[in-house]
Formats: structure tokens, sequence, C-alpha cells
């Protein structure tokens, strides 16, 4: 980088060339108006006593105090135009300086006020030091408070949503019984309960994910086998597979290690996975979960033949509430926050989750990694 490019990118260099600038400057006009007006004053008064000669005994005494004089007029001139001159330039200097500062405020004073959609103007080719990089910075964190306000709204009216279509059953049952339009069998008082346990599902989960998301949930590190975990899970789930007519397979080497990892949470993300697989594969599809160890962690892969994911929502998997086909999750019961709350609990353990599809109709994988013990 040169060295003007340097000075252009911090404050402190900045300012240290102003007040340089100001001392060379006056410097500059003191020898100006030395050189300029000191002759003429010094030849004006030295006229003024050659009229007045008198006393060769104090011919030098006058001498001397009328170069004095000229020399101290020069000197205030000097001083007189080097403090203008100062004053415009440190008035330039701390303008631009209060202005961007100014901004700054302002815009934290509506930012404060809940207008998140404030930003500051910002010259990327003029403003590259510090309170530019901060101006930058403070535009970026204005944008990130916007998008956080933004799903906080969506979770809102998500959270309302979700809550809404359970009571809504609920009460349409009730109301039912109540007019006498439904019969008051078992078979109704058995929807009533599925539509209570959604509810109570979607409670459980909205208080799961506030802990997670707050890292509230202690967890009980210890070495896990991954072959028997992933196995007892798999049959936890296959005899749904064998209901819907979905098979699923496993691929586990024999010398895989074992994670450190809390059993029962690690176990909740595989069943997250796994149930999700089976959920968006078609009769007659396959999910197969594999398993093996590299650069210190235990991966483990969830992939299935199913619907697929197109690829403008990959990103997105991860957030709360986010579906790819909302009214394929609302028939099935889901909250739509699984997927975060195993993001969390991967994150948690030190791994990192993701999800890969090639697109509509070609299945897709969803891997995780777990430090080995």
């Amino acid at each position: 980088m040169s060295i003007w490019g340097n000075v252009r990118r911090h404050l402190g260099w900045k300012l240290f060339l102003t007040y340089f600038a100001i001392i060379a400057i006056a410097g500059m006009v003191f020898a100006t108006a030395a050189e300029l007006h000191m002759p003429v004053a010094f030849e004006r008064h030295l006229a003024a006593m050659t009229k007045q000669m008198g006393d060769a005994a104090t011919l030098e005494q006058d001498l001397f105090q009328n170069f004095r004089q000229a020399t101290i007029e020069s000197v205030t001139l000097g001083m007189v135009a080097a403090t203008m001159l100062a004053l415009a330039l440190s008035l330039y200097v701390s303008r631009r300086i209060s202005t961007t500062i100014r901004r700054l405020m302002l815009a934290a004073r509506r930012i404060a006020g809940g207008y998140y959609e404030e930003r500051i103007r910002v010259d990327e080719r003029r403003d590259v030091d510090e309170l530019g990089q901060l101006a930058v910075h403070f535009n970026q964190m204005a944008a990130a408070l916007d998008r956080i306000e933004t799903r906080r709204q969506e979770l809102i009216g998500n959270v309302a949503h979700e809550l809404r279509t359970p009571l809504t059953s609920i009460k349409g049952y009730m109301e039912g019984l109540i007019d006498g339009v439904l019969p008051a069998e078992p078979h109704t008082f058995e929807k009533i309960r599925l539509e209570a346990d959604r509810l109570q599902r979607l409670v459980d989960d909205l208080q799961e994910l506030s802990r997670v998301e707050a890292g509230a949930i202690p967890l009980n590190l210890k070495p896990v086998s991954m072959s028997v975990l992933i196995t007892s899970t798999v049959e936890h789930l296959r005899p749904q597979f064998m209901d819907k007519g979905v098979s699923i397979q496993t691929n586990i080497p024999p010398s895989l290690p074992k994670a450190r990892a809390d059993e029962d949470r690690l176990r909740q993300v595989l069943l997250n996975l796994v149930g999700n697989a089976l959920q968006y594969t078609p009769t007659g599809g396959q999910v197969t979960v594999r398993a093996w160890a590299a650069a210190g962690f235990v991966h483990v892969e969830v992939s299935d033949t199913g619907i697929g994911i197109a690829p403008e929502h990959l990103p997105h998997l991860f957030d709360r509430f986010y579906r790819v086909d909302h009214s394929r999750s609302r028939a099935g019961g889901g909250s739509g926050i699984g997927l975060t709350i195993a993001k969390h609990l991967v994150k948690a353990h030190g791994g990192e989750i993701s999800a890969q599809s090639a697109g509509l109709g070609r299945g897709s994988r969803f891997a995780f990694s777990i430090p080995i013990a």
C-alpha cells in the first residue's frame, strides 16, 4: 500500500498531517512576511529616521528601535495570516469529522427509535479512513438489526398461526359436540386428543428452541458409540418405514471411533433428520444413513431419494419456521423448527450441520459432524 493510501485509510495520520501542515504553513507565512514586508518596513522607518538625523550617538539606538518595530510588524502580519489559514484548514478537517459523527449520532437515534431501515451515505472512494469504516460497519449493523426485526415479526406471526390451527380444530370439534352435529364417540374425542397433542408438541418445541438458542441446555458430554447410536435410532424408526413402504439402510464402518457428545441430544438430532427423510420420501423410495471419521470428527449423513429441495430453499432450511412446502408440513403436524433445534444442538457440540440437494425430485442429503472423543 502506498504512503498516500495509508494516510487516506487512517484518521490519526490525517490529523497528524493536518497539524504538521498548520506548523509548516505558519513557518512559510512567517518567512514570506519577513522576506517581503520587513525590508519595506525597515526602509520606511529608516527614511523617517534620516529626516530627523540628530546626534550620532543616538543614531544606532534609533536604528535598532526602528528595526525592531519593523520586525514586530512583520511577525504580527505573519501571525495573522498564519492564524487565518490554520483556522480555515482546521475548520475544513473538523467539519468533515464532525459531519460524519453527527450523521452517525442521528442514525443511531433513529435506529434506537425502531427505524431499522436507516442507513448512512458513504462515499467508498473518499470515506476510507476509520470514520468511513465505522460508517460502513454501522450500516452493516443496521442491516443485521433490520433482518432480526423482520424475523422477529415473522416469528410472532408464525407462532400465532401455528397455535391458531390446532386451537381452531379443537374449538370446532367442541362446538360440534355441543350442538349435536358431531357424535360423542371415541373417534371424535380421539381427534380432539390428537389436536391437543399437536398443540403440546408445538409448545414443547418452542420452549426447546428458546433454550437451545439461549445456550441454556447443559450437555452431558462423554464418549458415545456412534455406530450403536445410529443403529438403535434406525431400528426405532424402522416400523414407520415399513408401514410407508420406504426402505432404510445403514453404512457404518466397524472401526468408527466414538464421539464426544450428549447421547440423548444427538439421538434427538438423528431422529429429526431420519424422520424428515421418511416424511419427504414417497413409497418405494430409500433412505441411507452412513457415517465415517475424518479430520478429527465423526461425520453422519442422512440421504434420501425423496422429493428434493429447490436451490433457493437450501440457505433457509435451518431458519425458524421455514418450510419448503407449507401445506405438507402442516398436514404432517411439523412445527417447522426441528431443523433449527438440530442446528443449535450440533453447534453446541462443536460441530457443523449442512443440507444439500440436486434439485426437485432428486433427493436430499443432510450431514453433521461431531468431534471425536
